[in-house]
């Protein structure tokens, strides 16, 4: 349920980072009125993104530490310590990337601003989407995993 929650949470800050970026591509330059609000909605985003991909990272760390605790203290299978293991190791890397291009996208947003650097901007916007979305396909992948492993395990304690 949890996991689910912060898909949507992941989902709803990919919409935002469109509409954002939908917004700049609309100013007609630094003096446009509409800046302040693309700047606004681009903060909002960014702590959206940012909040969803580190909620899940705990999330994975918090349901693998009880996995492990649940297979120590009732001697189940260790093999599925390694499964949630593996779910870090397979979705970290985008998410910690998504998380490095969003907060990057942002900054940089300053510089173009002023009118530098927009050349940047837009290509880390872009680089920044394409990692956000395949961030939410593996945080799909991972966390349905993860929920099928700890039903599992709650089955298997309920039936001991």
């Amino acid at each position: 349920m949890m996991g689910r929650a912060l898909l949507i949470i992941g989902f709803m800050a990919t919409l935002g980072l469109i509409t954002t970026a939908t917004l700049g591509y609309l100013l007609d330059g630094p003096a446009d009125e509409r800046l302040r609000f693309h700047v606004l909605l681009a903060l909002a985003t960014s702590l959206l993104l940012l909040f969803a991909h580190c909620w899940i990272m705990f999330y994975l760390i918090g349901t693998g530490r009880a996995i492990k605790d649940a297979v120590k203290e009732y001697h189940l299978d260790p093999a599925v310590i390694e499964d949630t293991k593996r779910f870090k190791n397979q979705s970290y890397p985008m998410l910690m990337l998504a998380l490095g291009l969003a907060m990057a996208t942002f900054i940089l947003g300053g510089a173009a601003a002023t009118g530098s650097l927009n050349w940047l901007h837009h290509a880390l916007f872009y680089a920044t989407l394409a990692a956000q979305v395949r961030a939410l396909q593996l945080e799909w992948r991972v966390l349905s995993e993860n929920q099928r492993l700890m039903t599992e395990i709650n089955r298997r304690l309920a039936a001991a």
